[in-house]
Parts: structure tokens; C-alpha cells; sequence
């Protein structure tokens, strides 16, 4: 299981016009991720919640310590599904993730921790035991294109959010012609998130006139039918 750092994190939600700018200048001083078509992929997450929507309301709610749990493939590609929980702890994030067989992440999409045996990783465990006593269940699908960059000082990584799109009630994880549509008036989000130190040239390179930090949610927006 990787487990990464506590990191800070900022999101600024930005436009068109915003995203052409930060493409240029971020061309400049980082490396496109070299897991994407130059720096580019298709992301697709499948978030639990419980039946009072607690991951929904705590994030909602401000709250400063919470947690949120979903299944996460790219490029439309089975071969690498991940398990992934990530945690808020008074501003900084933490991210755990495993990798899932294909027969185990239909299981979870499915909600039936039943059909899973024995051997699980301490992350898919977790997830198992909480579905069982807290009732976490598949809520939706959540797609969106992702634009990322990164930088060595720092472990600095910057990305771009966009054309964010909502499974609605749908949580056939692995069914990559399901329908999704617009996740209402959802903007397109800038995120930079490092570890004990932003470089200056980054911070300079992220700098948007009269953009602020504001907390933002693809989940949450996705979540707006219901």
C-alpha cells in the first residue's frame, strides 16, 4: 500500500481564459506527468458515502478532520484500478491508495464486501469493515479531464480539472459507455498541492488576478441530483 505525506493543498476553480494562461506558463517550468499524453488523461473515481451522506456534509460543513473513500482507473483502463481514501486533518491531506484486481473493485462498485476473501490489503480491510458497520455504499461516478505537471523541489504538483461530469445515481464503475452529463455550472479547477515547501517559481507561475483559494469538491458538485 503507498501511503503518501501529510501535504498542503490549494484549489482555485478558474476559466477558459485562466487555463490557457497557466498552460503556458507552467509549459515553462515544469514537466508535463509522465503518465499522461503529455501531461494529459481521463479520470474516473467512483465515491462511498453512508446513508445520512456524512463524507458529503463533513465537507460541506467545513469540517476539519474527515475522510472519503473511492475507487479511481485512468484512460478508461481496467489494468490499474486503485483503492484510495483520503483524509483531511486541519488543512494538510493524506492520501492511501492500493492496487485493486478488476473482479475485487466490481465487488465494491457493486456494494457486496461479501464477495471479497481473505488476504486484504489493511486499506481494502478498512473499506470492507466500514461498509459493514457504517453502511458505506457506491454513490457516483465522477469524470473529469486532468492536465498535470510536476516539479522536483518541493514534490510540487500542479493540475487541471475540467469538463467535470456526474454518473448521477450510476456506479457501474467499469462501464465506460454509461451516461454521464455536466455536473451543473462545475468550473474548471486548478489544484497545487506540495509538501513542507512551494517554490517560488511556482507559486509565481500560479498566480491568478483575483482568483482565491476556495474549497472545492468534484464529489460534491457531482452530487447535485442526488
Amino acid at each position: 500500500m503507498k501511503t503518501m505525506r501529510e501535504r498542503h493543498e490549494w484549489k482555485h476553480e478558474i476559466n477558459a481564459s485562466d487555463l490557457l494562461a497557466l498552460r503556458r506558463r507552467l509549459r515553462a517550468v515544469m514537466d508535463p506527468d509522465r503518465h499522461g499524453r503529455d501531461g494529459r488523461y481521463f479520470v474516473r473515481s467512483l465515491y462511498f458515502d453512508d446513508p445520512s451522506d456524512r463524507a458529503l456534509r463533513e465537507k460541506l460543513d467545513g469540517v476539519s478532520r474527515r475522510e472519503k473513500f473511492r475507487l479511481r482507473c485512468y484512460d478508461g483502463d481496467a489494468a490499474l484500478i486503485l483503492l484510495e481514501k483520503k483524509s483531511k486533518i486541519s488543512g494538510l491531506c493524506r492520501k492511501e491508495s492500493v492496487p485493486l484486481p478488476e473482479a475485487e473493485a466490481r465487488a465494491l462498485a457493486e456494494g457486496r464486501p461479501d464477495r471479497l476473501g481473505a488476504g486484504l490489503s489493511p486499506l481494502l480491510w478498512e473499506l470492507c469493515q466500514k461498509m459493514r458497520t457504517q453502511l458505506l455504499r457506491p454513490r457516483t461516478i465522477v469524470d473529469y479531464t486532468r492536465e498535470a505537471y510536476v516539479f522536483g523541489p518541493g514534490n510540487v504538483r500542479v493540475t487541471m480539472d475540467w469538463d467535470i461530469r456526474t454518473g448521477l445515481g450510476g456506479t457501474d464503475f467499469l462501464d465506460f459507455g454509461c451516461v454521464t452529463v455536466p455536473a451543473g455550472g462545475a468550473p474548471a479547477i486548478l489544484e497545487v498541492k506540495w509538501d513542507a515547501f512551494l517554490p517560488d517559481v511556482i507559486r509565481d507561475a500560479v498566480q491568478l488576478e483575483g482568483r482565491r483559494t476556495a474549497p472545492f469538491s468534484k464529489y460534491a458538485a457531482c452530487r447535485i441530483y442526488g
